[in-house]
């Protein structure tokens, strides 16, 4: 349900998934095996400017995969949490240690695997794209696709939120 006072101007934490929402969900690969994953530039543009105006961003990813830790790195991002199968956990697990109320948080996905995440976080996105019971359980749903600029429109509404624009 996208509303105009959306999102909280007080967002301290981003957390994403990874596949399907800062990339496009396909993957790739080599003739070797070697997988890759495509990420979209404005979408990381995006990443670090809304780092540098004091928002942590973490990302949070079932897949154990060095290429999100090598992206995490080029964007300046210092938390990863990889491999992980409770995403609801570790959400709660991030605000206890940052000890932030989930109403300072912000959590997109968009797949089933998020929903606890999304539950857990004061405030949740999905790209346009995301599986429909997903859809419904975001507080935000982004005009474009996961891997294709959603990511960037969070990053831009929470910048425009915290005045920074």
């Amino acid at each position: 349900m996208n509303e105009t006072r959306w999102p909280p101007h007080e967002i301290k934490l981003l957390m994403l998934d990874v596949d399907g929402t800062l990339t496009d969900g396909g993957l790739y690969f080599t003739g070797e095996g070697q997988a890759m994953k495509r990420f979209d530039v404005h979408d990381g543009l995006g990443l670090v400017r809304l780092q540098r105006a004091g928002v942590e961003v973490v990302l949070i990813s079932a897949d154990r995969s060095p290429i999100i830790r090598m992206r995490a790195q080029k964007l300046g991002i210092r938390a990863v949490i990889d491999g992980c199968q409770d995403k609801g956990q570790a959400v709660r697990m991030l605000l206890e240690e940052r000890e932030l109320k989930p109403s300072a948080a912000l959590y997109m996905g968009d797949d089933i695997t998020d929903l606890a995440a999304m539950a857990e976080a004061g405030n949740s996105a999905a790209p346009a794209n995301a599986l429909p019971t997903v859809r419904e359980a975001a507080d935000y749903v982004t005009t474009r696709g996961g891997g294709h600029g959603a990511v960037r429109e969070v990053c831009d509404l929470v910048m425009t939120c915290l005045g920074k624009q």
